[in-house]
């Protein structure tokens, strides 16, 4: 039997995901960061995009999307503590398609109510959500 580590994925709205991982690749600030189990203690900042979990005996990985949040590695335990976390078979590609033509309008029309920053963010998160979509049909052909 692989070795395995728990992980905990949380929304503000709900538990994601609680179980064992043979490994899990998240989208840290600074780029992906692979953890297996005995990883050193780490805590650090996520950006919008794909969490990837290897769960023992599946022949593929689990796919969720984060929008952002922080992630904790201890001894024996990841905790991830998402702004939005989505499974990505529950993933809307109409809605992501449409929000990310909306965040790209309102970068261009600069004299929306919305603020720079904020669409530049809404476009990220559409991004990152399509960018699942993706790897999830990959996965699955």
């Amino acid at each position: 039997m692989a070795m395995t580590i728990h992980l905990d994925v949380v929304s503000a709205e709900q538990s994601i995901f609680s179980g064992l991982a043979e490994f899990v690749i998240a989208p840290a600030t600074m780029g992906e960061v692979g953890i297996y189990p005995r990883h050193a203690p780490l805590i650090t900042t996520i950006k919008p995009g794909v969490l990837r979990v290897k769960m023992p005996d599946a022949d593929q990985e689990q796919l969720i999307y984060v929008s952002g949040g922080i992630l904790e590695v201890q001894p024996g335990v990841i905790t991830l503590l998402a702004d939005t976390a989505i499974r990505g078979q529950d993933l809307d590609e109409a809605k992501a398609i449409e929000a990310k033509k909306q965040a790209e309008e309102a970068i261009k029309n600069k004299s929306t109510k919305i603020n720079y920053a904020q669409a530049q963010a809404e476009l990220s998160e559409a991004l990152a959500q399509l960018q699942t979509i993706e790897r999830l049909r990959k996965h699955t052909h």
